[in-house]
């Protein structure tokens, strides 16, 4: 029996989803991660999905993951002591930056501390030129003595950062060869072999971030490895990818890099299956967990791709799902500053103690603790009977908040969720400006273990119209992994005009990277012919300082008509800019290609019909617009396709909870996916 296993562990819960390869039937799971003891809670995982549906370790045939152990490491700094080899006389180059500061309306905001101190950055004797030839070749006595301040510093590792290492690596491989032999045993890492790319400072940055984590996540998945082999999973483990593809846990330990975004990218790989197969033209993906609120903008059923997304106050300049963290997640804690301020967050209660309703030792309120009060959550199952509410302590952490505000413990916790909302409001707003969008007409897609239960809020605050819960959106995210296609990214910087002239050199470069691309995939999956290739260019007119990604076609490549490269990037510069210039000459800054494999995906199937108005298992009170209310509370798997359920209400499910606030109106659709719009 063929099983397909996707975890996603997250801050506070590990995620299962199982899929019967067979039937098509899909399980699902939630269990505590354990972060002081990697691997521990897949194992707990196994051991419950064998008493809840009987599944054997032999019969699970693939076993794919997503982790934020890599973003958490760099979001708190607990990764790597680094070191840094640059070329002589640009040791500065992460303390300059670009020179653009955090904040363009605050004339005291400061650029966060680099994750290497100008401390232990050392320049070496070398040098080439732009073109990628030897102006300077390696001087290893500088190199030594650079390994000698190393150890004097304390490093644990070294990132070499060479001039112009992305036009010729050959330096870099030098200085790696001299700091190995010098130093047995010892990490380096060099910027060439982690993404090569134009821009000194962006690459450089790339590589520290995957140099400060490598080793710590290296590890995380030997650990993982090691815990599968003891439940007796022989399948090799697969690891998700910033760029929403999946790769092998071996390929992660030496790039992870590739995979620092894979928890959240999992999650927009799911909604974007969901959107797709539920007919959603335009969507707002809302991941919220115990940590943050996310979104991704999914358009056709196809989410968003960019460059540059930030991993805590660090932008990582490789392709990746653009992400966006806006917010606080279920489990960020709500405290009153010393002016009597209500504030939510950055802080967050994790797994360990949790909030306060856990009962595992939490004492400070969060946003769940919240819903606690509202009435809202604790009137069902939570957590697959994991988590036991504990409504009076709840109370009792909310209490000191309002104690402290002056207010009661109702309106002080509609207050906190109140706030945690406008933080996501301002945040979803950089979206919208960045690309330009009106996300009245868009749908919300909420996902996550609190993402339905503030949908129905932040749609309200944006002016959605409509919002649409998948069937279990607490473990999307791992059906996402489950689902992913293996895919990985290429890139070449070219940096030479699009002429006549440079027309068969662009050809070979694509050639180049596609037979890389097929050698990858065929050591991925034992074979790369039914592979799909998609290749574009980073284009710009002479003299502009940015380029645009703009698709191209291999055929254009085989001739001698440079007409359609130029109208590609007309047609790109005009969409984005209002504008082209037809006089201009054109240079070709790098070459990107983009190698997938689809992975087979289950279909929704079609659930049970009903033209009865559903039944709820209670009514319960709960506290809304600065109201008591009676709320119907249902069971999500009871409600049948075709019904309507009307706000207030709260519709309870082992992944999470569902509020539905007044003036809301839902209907349950073919999918069994919940379908709300704002009627008042």
């Amino acid at each position: 029996m063929g099983m397909r296993i996707g975890v996603d562990i997250g801050g506070s819960f590990a995620d299962f989803a199982v899929l019967n390869d067979a039937t098509g039937e899909l399980n699902t799971l939630k269990v505590f991660s354990r972060p002081d003891s990697p691997g521990s809670e897949v194992l707990r995982g196994m051991e419950q999905l064998a008493e809840r549906y009987g599944l054997a370790p032999q019969d699970v045939d693939y076993f794919t993951h997503g982790t934020t152990v890599g973003v958490n490491a760099v979001v708190q700094r607990k990764g790597l002591r680094l070191g840094l080899i640059t070329t002589r006389n640009f040791e500065d180059v992460l303390d300059i930056a670009r020179l653009k500061g955090p904040d363009m309306y605050n004339l005291l905001s400061k650029r966060p501390a680099p994750l290497v101190p100008r401390e232990r950055v050392f320049g070496v004797v070398e040098r080439l030129t732009a073109h990628g030839s030897v102006e300077t070749p390696v001087d290893q006595a500088s190199v030594l003595d650079a390994c000698d301040k190393l150890r004097r510093a304390g490093c644990e590792g070294v990132v070499v950062s060479l001039l112009h290492a992305y036009r010729n690596p050959a330096h870099e491989h030098a200085v790696k060869a001299i700091i190995e032999a010098a130093m047995p045993g010892f990490f380096v890492s060099c910027s060439s072999d982690v993404w090569p790319i134009i821009r000194e400072y962006e690459r450089t940055s790339t590589a520290v971030i995957g140099g400060y984590v490598q080793p710590k996540v290296s590890h995380y998945l030997t650990s993982l490895q090691r815990a599968l082999v003891e439940t007796g999973i022989t399948a090799d483990m697969k690891v998700t990818k910033s760029n929403g593809g999946v790769m092998s846990a071996q390929a992660g330990k030496t790039n992870c890099v590739q995979m620092i975004l894979s928890g959240t990218a999992s999650g927009v790989i799911g909604a974007a299956y969901v959107a797709r197969q539920s007919g959603l033209k335009q969507c707002m993906s809302l991941d919220i967990g115990g940590t943050t609120a996310d979104v991704a903008l999914i358009v056709d059923g196809e989410p968003q791709y960019a460059s540059g997304e930030y991993i805590g106050d660090f932008q990582i300049h490789i392709p990746s799902v653009s992400v966006s963290s806006i917010g606080d997640g279920g489990g960020s804690i709500a405290w009153v500053d010393d002016f009597g301020v209500l504030k939510v967050g950055p802080e967050s209660a994790g797994s360990n103690p949790g909030p306060v309703c856990y009962g595992r030792g939490g004492t400070r309120a969060t946003i769940t603790d919240a819903f606690v009060v509202l009435g809202v959550i604790g009137n069902a199952s939570l957590g697959y009977n994991s988590v036991k509410v504990d409504h009076d302590a709840a109370h009792r952490a909310v209490e000191v908040l309002a104690h402290r505000l002056g207010s009661d413990v109702y309106k002080t916790a509609e207050a906190i969720v109140d706030v945690a909302v406008s933080g996501m409001y301002a945040g979803v707003s950089r979206i919208v400006s960045r690309f330009g969008i009106d996300p009245r007409t868009f749908s919300l897609l909420p996902f996550g273990g609190a993402g339905p239960m503030l949908a129905c809020y932040f749609a309200r605050a944006i002016g959605m119209q409509e919002i649409l819960v998948p069937m279990a959106p607490g473990v999307l995210s791992a059906l996402g992994g489950l689902i992913a296609d293996t895919r990985n990214d290429f890139v070449k910087t070219t940096y030479y005009d699009l002429d006549a002239a440079s027309l068969a050199q662009l050809g070979d470069d694509v050639r180049g990277l596609d037979q890389a691309a097929r050698e990858w995939m065929s050591g991925q999956i034992g074979g790369a012919s039914y592979a799909q290739v998609t290749i574009s260019a980073d284009m710009r007119y002479k003299g502009q300082s940015f380029e645009i990604d703009t698709p191209l076609q291999m055929d254009w490549l085989t001739g001698d008509d440079l007409a359609p490269l130029h109208e590609a990037f007309h047609r790109e510069h005009e969409r984005l800019y209002g504008h082209r210039d037809t006089s201009a000459r054109m240079q070709v800054v790098a070459l990107r290609l983009v190698i997938t494999a689809a992975t087979p995906k289950p279909m929704l199937q079609p659930i049970e019909t009903s033209t009865q108005a559903p039944k709820p298992a209670g009514t319960i009170r709960v506290f809304m617009d600065g109201a008591f209310h009676d709320a119907g509370l249902y069971h999500r798997k009871d409600l049948k396709a075709g019904q309507h359920i009307d706000g207030p209400a709260v519709i309870a499910q082992d992944d999470c909870t569902t509020s539905v606030l007044p003036g809301y109106r839902g209907r349950v659709d073919t999918y069994g996916n919940l379908v709300f719009t704002h009627v008042n």
